[in-house]
């Protein structure tokens, strides 16, 4: 084929034509309980990550991606089906999704595409996600320490053929036992703590391991890139990195909060994506696979999915992508109940606590059993501290005791720290936002409530789901 041809088929590709001429690869990279904002493209103070830095250099990070439940399986069962947690029977951690749902492999293996995924799978059913079972990277999340991976497989994946790819990596960085990395590149008393975390020397030890995770996650990140690279195929492969979930600290995982629920997305590829650039275009996991079958062509139905493609934001093409993104949390079984919802537009986020009336407790965090690598004893120490520490004071109060609603302005607040609800100022923002979730739960058939109970996560882990929506 001669050049200006071949030029044209290009062109007519990047401009969102169905006639590319190839379908690009796709190699997503997750982290596991990455707080977005620890990481230096969002502001973080500490960590360093160059590899991130470089990636975020050369492609487009979003300023507001968001998931809708900030636990490992409900988050990974929206990214991979492209439907929230109620539509895909994955509400709770530890459980499963519906088994007759499709996702990833089945709806980009039907345009040909080789769907693997190496590392942590954590969804259920394996009909519902029928990955290509990809190895040479830790599938234990828990592990200490985190077996050494191996890069071979995942190059030989990628390698193959020429049938395009997607690939996933899943890591287990840094997910609590923080055990991996260098801590001593940490050193406590220089370390910079966020507003939402309390300063106890403990907490500080803990806070550098989990830096020095952040550090081993991101030499991970490096060598996939030059992986990728070495194939000869990075120039027609999107690379998609996301933080996943909050850190296991209080306020971060397992809630709503923005510091849970907000996550690091960043985008690469050639000759689509203009490098070095930012957007505050509103996504969520839910929009990632439609914007997958987007860009290779695929068509379908926009009832499948409750995302939509945001192709033409990774195009240059616009700033904006969706109106609001929906928070999702069931306590069950990480702690008694305690379910919460959330809605935000980008600059307000909307909080609504079902059963405020409750403490809110969650077992890994506070819990004390175990040698701490996994419940965290810093916990312990605010709690002791906070008789003469009046932030670690607060800090508890707000973790535990918590009002029906919160409201809270993300752009010059992002770790929520001054609740606006109820105030004058703010009371057409909150009404707007609050019938707009409720909008959204009717449109999910969510039973609130009832759907943060024993009973009904057992039955979710059976594949028994005792609500569904409608599809």
């Amino acid at each position: 084929m001669k050049l200006l041809p071949l030029l044209g088929l290009l062109a007519m590709f990047f401009a969102g034509s169905t006639h590319a001429a190839a379908p690009p690869n796709v190699l997503v990279i997750l982290a596991d309980d990455c707080t977005y904002n620890d990481l230096p493209m969002y502001g973080g103070e500490n960590a360093k990550t160059p590899n991130l830095d470089r990636l975020a250099s050369q492609g487009l990070t979003f300023n507001r991606a968001f998931l809708s439940e900030a636990m490992c399986q409900p988050c990974r069962a929206e990214l991979y089906s492209g439907l929230y947690p109620m539509r895909n029977g994955c509400a709770w951690n530890h459980s499963a999704s519906h088994s007759d749902i499709e996702s990833m492999p089945q709806y980009l293996g039907a345009a040909g595409y080789r769907v693997g995924l190496a590392g942590k799978v954590h969804v259920l059913p394996r009909q519902a996600f029928p990955f290509e079972s990809v190895g040479g990277f830790d599938k234990n999340c828990v592990r200490d320490p985190t077996q050494q991976h191996q890069i071979a497989p995942a190059a030989e994946f990628m390698s193959r053929s020429d049938d395009p790819f997607c690939l996933v990596v899943a890591l287990v960085e840094p997910h609590v036992p923080w055990v991996m990395g260098d801590a001593s590149a940490y050193p406590p008393k220089s370390i910079k703590l966020p507003p939402n975390i309390a300063d106890t020397p403990e907490t500080r030890r803990a806070f550098g391991a989990y830096l020095a995770e952040i550090t081993y996650m991101d030499s991970q990140v490096g060598q996939l890139l030059d992986t990728l690279d070495a194939t000869g195929k990075a120039d027609n492969t999107l690379v998609l990195f996301s933080s996943e979930q909050g850190s296991q600290y209080p306020g971060n995982k397992w809630t709503n909060y923005n510091t849970g629920v907000h996550t690091a997305l960043i985008a690469r590829m050639p000759g689509i994506i203009q490098p070095g650039k930012r957007t505050d275009a509103l996504v969520q996991y839910a929009d990632v696979l439609p914007t997958l079958m987007d860009l290779a062509g695929i068509e379908h139905e926009a009832e499948l999915f409750d995302g939509t493609s945001f192709a033409d934001v990774l195009r240059g093409q616009t700033d904006q992508h969706r109106q609001y993104v929906y928070g999702v949390h069931n306590n069950v079984p990480e702690g008694p109940p305690y379910p919460i919802r959330s809605i935000s537009d980008g600059r307000y986020h909307y909080i609504r606590n079902l059963q405020n009336q409750n403490l809110y407790i969650e077992k890994h965090l506070m819990g004390i059993k175990g040698n701490g690598k996994l419940n965290n004893i810093y916990w312990q120490t605010w709690v002791f501290e906070s008789f003469d520490n009046e932030k670690a004071l607060r800090l508890i109060q707000r973790y535990q005791l918590r009002p029906s609603e919160e409201l809270f302005d993300l752009e010059n607040d992002p770790y929520e720290m001054n609740n606006l609800a109820g105030s004058s100022g703010v009371a057409a923002i909150q009404t707007k936002l609050s019938g707009q979730l409720d909008a959204w739960l009717d449109q999910q058939a969510d039973p609130g409530i009832e759907q943060d109970t024993v009973e009904t996560h057992r039955a979710a882990k059976q594949g028994n789901h005792r609500f569904r929506p409608k599809r």
